[in-house]
């Protein structure tokens, strides 16, 4: 596959087939993707993988703190401004997701139930949970973070994979140290959900939208 395809073709998924993925897959994977740049070579990731009982547990339970209106508790807090463009886009985007799936943006009850429903991590077999040292900044760590969650997510595109890097995976920091044995002097940074795209799932499909490349890309002669 060309890198140009890969990178235009990847898209976040949002219904996984039931399949699992073979650990043979994903050592694959994770063994390529270590070869993405980090600052000073610090390679400061680490990943855990779960698959099976531990991650059903991890759905379970993190349905069931959604559910009951537990406070989220991230490692690494979400954004409370945004600038006004990228609030735009935003919104945009669930705009276009309530439109894909059929949900009036006025039905509540409808739209709790999708977003419920990200805590099932879209029925992906596989969470990669990223994590940093503790004592790291963290504005370095997390543009290492990003580069190597692109990486694993075009290795996996390659594959014939899905993914989706999701905030939601991470929202009770707790939850998955509990479950995954992650320590305590590592922070908890993202999850990637992995697996096979459902192709008859109409969020898989929509048009993204994206700005010009004239936008965000300025000349200095």
């Amino acid at each position: 596959m060309e890198l140009k395809e890969a990178v235009k073709g990847r898209r976040s998924i949002r219904k996984f087939k039931p399949d699992a993925v073979s650990r043979t897959v994903i050592e694959e994977i994770m063994a390529d993707a270590r070869w993405s740049p980090s600052w000073g070579n610090t390679q400061p990731w680490e990943f855990y993988v779960l698959t099976g009982r531990p991650l059903a547990e991890f759905k379970r339970r993190n349905y069931e703190q959604s559910l009951s209106g537990a406070l989220p508790s991230p490692d690494v807090p979400m954004p409370e401004k945004w600038p006004a463009a990228m609030k735009e886009r935003y919104g945009a985007l669930g705009r276009i997701v309530l439109e894909s799936l059929g949900i009036p943006r006025e039905d509540k009850e409808a739209r709790n139930r999708y977003y419920l429903g990200m805590t099932g991590l879209f029925d992906a077999p596989c969470l990669l949970v990223a994590c940093l040292p503790r004592e790291l900044r963290v504005e370095y760590g997390m543009l290492d973070i990003g580069l190597i969650t692109q990486t694993i997510c075009l290795l996996a595109y390659d594959r014939g994979l899905g993914s989706c890097i999701m905030a939601a995976a991470v929202v009770y920091a707790d939850l998955l140290r509990d479950i995954a044995g992650i320590p305590d002097d590592r922070r908890v940074v993202v999850g990637v959900a992995l697996g096979y795209p459902d192709e008859t799932y109409p969020l898989n499909h929509f048009a993204r939208p994206r700005a010009s490349w004239e936008e965000f890309t300025h000349w200095v002669e």
